[in-house]
């Protein structure tokens, strides 16, 4: 841990069993610029195949490709369903999910679990997007729009999900863009594009732990230097990955570090939650505040003692159980769900 950072927030005695299993799986590969592919691989063979996901589950699901944005190439996403869904008759809420890994790592199958359950427990249609990964995609856009390609991507994504919304048999009124992580920050991108651009109307944003900032110079991110599932160094990799010489520039894109957007006004609905015990503490927390600020909607849920992707890693725990009925109980009130 850096000398002179503050002491860290002791996590909750019942989530560090599923913190050492998950720092099990991934230890031994330190993710710096030059393990980024090596890290990338081996992540790849610890999430489950989308058969394995769905195994003994009532959902159906298909791999498309669906226009890319500005001339890019085309991005495949994966549309889950719930079984049996008639698209002729039913209009149900929309998610599109968007995965965790930094930007730099994981595959849209990384965040299908979640579209799974809201297809099982909700009848909701889901669209996983599987946007391009940095640093390969960081110059893609251009150099006045750095690091902006992943964004670009979901939201080319969610503008197919919302033109194909009745062949889908979804609600073009209730779509949400959801994510956990790099995901979380992908979303608020995502948000901000549709608000700038005219674009889908979002219903709300659900931003889980979200990644919001590139200066990582909050006090969160130096209590966990060398500490917890996604650390300060794994940040500063990232960012360097996503922004290259951009970073902790002043005219970096708000379409790539929501968390310097000027102008957080005019917004859909936020769900934010985050551990209180994780690097992205504070900046969650800040983007909650000026979205206040701005005249917004944004729900706030800091959780004592909690990791990074303490929910999915550690479900058992009287906190995850808690995190995961309030962040249900926002997704019905803004669905409107029964």
């Amino acid at each position: 841990m850096t000398t002179g950072a503050p002491r860290p927030v002791p996590y909750d005695p019942e989530l560090t069993d599923g913190l050492a299993a998950f720092l099990d799986q991934v230890e031994g590969i330190p993710l710096r610029a030059h393990t980024i592919l090596e890290n990338r691989a081996h992540f790849a063979t610890i999430i489950p195949s989308m058969e394995q996901q769905a195994a003994g589950r009532a959902v159906e699901w298909e791999d498309l490709l669906v226009p890319g944005p500005h001339g890019s190439p085309e991005v495949a996403v994966t549309v889950v369903r719930p079984a049996g869904h008639d698209a002729s008759s039913a209009r149900v809420p929309g998610v599109l999910g968007i995965h965790g890994g930094g930007q730099v790592l994981g595959t849209r199958f990384f965040g299908t679990g979640e579209l799974i359950d809201l297809a099982v427990r909700h009848g909701i249609v889901g669209v996983a997007v599987e946007y391009r990964l940095h640093p390969e995609a960081r110059d893609a856009m251009g150099e006045t729009a750095r690091g902006t390609a992943a964004a670009e991507d979901c939201y080319a994504a969610l503008l197919w999900f919302a033109a194909h919304a009745a062949g889908l048999g979804v609600d073009p009124d209730r779509l949400l863009v959801s994510g956990a992580s790099a995901g979380g920050g992908l979303s608020a991108a995502v948000a901000l594009l549709a608000r700038d651009r005219g674009g889908p109307r979002l219903a709300g944003q659900l931003l889980n732990c979200p990644m919001l900032d590139d200066r990582n110079e909050s006090p969160s991110s130096r209590q966990y230097d060398g500490l917890g599932a996604w650390d300060r160094n794994n940040n500063d990799t990232a960012w360097d990955a996503i922004l290259g010489p951009d970073r902790f520039g002043d005219d970096v894109s708000p379409y790539a570090v929501p968390g310097r957007a000027a102008d957080l006004s005019g917004l859909p609905p936020a769900y934010i939650e985050v551990g209180a015990a994780e690097v992205f503490r504070d900046e969650a927390t800040a983007y909650a505040s000026r979205i206040w600020a701005a005249g917004g909607s944004a729900e706030l849920h800091v959780w004592s003692g909690a990791y990074h992707g303490f929910s999915g890693f550690s479900p058992g725990a009287v906190v995850s159980r808690a995190a995961v009925d309030a962040r249900d109980s926002w997704v019905r009130r803004t669905l409107r769900l029964p």
